[in-house]
């Protein structure tokens, strides 16, 4: 099935996994950032809504466990460093304010730069 408009920024949507060693996807848009500007206040918002519509959706669904890539990163624009700040905090307040299946909420990162941003800001600070 073609899929007859795109999602919407800052909201998800689940499918299953097929190939992958997953039972499910859930699938978010995040914002594009212009390259070599900041992200507005708007922008960080939408940046959340990423992350608690990605939560409310494995929540519903009674996942136990979800891993996030560094959403709006790279080609997206999104500053590193700010982008892993919105995640833990929106992380953290969702699954203190929310009653859920999640065991486990995993940060998946692909450069050592992002590795490093993410390790101080968990373990570090």
């Amino acid at each position: 099935k073609i899929q007859a408009k795109d999602e919407e920024v800052g909201k998800a949507k689940i499918t299953g996994a097929y190939n992958l060693p997953s039972r499910y996807v859930i699938h978010t848009v995040g914002p594009t950032i212009a390259y070599g500007s900041q992200p507005s206040e708007s922008e960080c918002e939408n940046l959340a809504s990423c992350y608690r519509s990605c939560l409310d959706i494995a929540s519903y669904n009674k996942l136990e466990s979800l891993a996030f890539c560094c959403i709006s990163t790279g080609v997206f624009n999104f500053p590193q460093e700010l982008a892993a700040e919105i995640a833990i905090k929106t992380v953290d307040e969702y699954l203190k304010a929310n009653e859920t299946t999640l065991k486990h909420v995993i940060f998946n990162v692909f450069t050592d730069a992002d590795y490093m941003i993410y390790k101080r800001l968990l373990f570090e600070d």
